[in-house]
């Protein structure tokens, strides 16, 4: 009988990574998924939220970090000041360009959804033991886009 590989196994460098990496990607989703729809939420101001944690970007960055064109990053960004979690003012160096921030609100309810994230991903990461999962946090870094 001929030496078959299995479908699961990796032809090519990196395929394997990728066999893994889909469907932890696909988990995580669904846990952002649900946590949005939860939160009235979507997974594009879910994202805005993120950013503007620990940023206050202008609105040209923020458009051009997420790949949104100008005037979709304003019918969100002024969805989002409606419901109180940003708001927008003049940049302090350019008085043209504007800079979006979060409410306090908008603090609050991103603390509120980094903890149910952490929660229901726990069972993703409780499965490594801490240096398993200080070793996964480097590596995944280490994969995003610089900036």
């Amino acid at each position: 009988m001929k030496n078959q590989r299995s479908k699961k196994t990796a032809d090519k460098p990196g395929e394997g990574v990728l066999d893994a990496f889909v469907p932890v990607a696909f988990a995580t989703m669904a846990v952002l998924n649900r946590i949005g729809a939860e939160n009235d939420l979507s997974l594009t101001l879910m994202r805005v939220m993120g950013i503007l944690w620990d940023r206050r970007p202008r609105m040209a960055e923020l458009a051009d970090y997420l790949g949104l064109e100008k005037q979709t990053m304003s019918g969100l960004i002024a969805r989002a000041e409606k419901r109180g979690l940003v708001a927008r003012a003049p940049n302090v160096h350019d008085g043209r360009a504007t800079d979006v921030f979060l409410t306090s609100e908008g603090e609050a309810l991103f603390l509120r959804l980094h903890g149910q994230m952490q929660e229901a991903l726990a069972p993703l990461t409780e499965r490594l033991d801490a240096a398993e999962q200080q070793q996964l946090r480097q590596l995944l870094e280490r994969m995003l886009p610089p900036g």
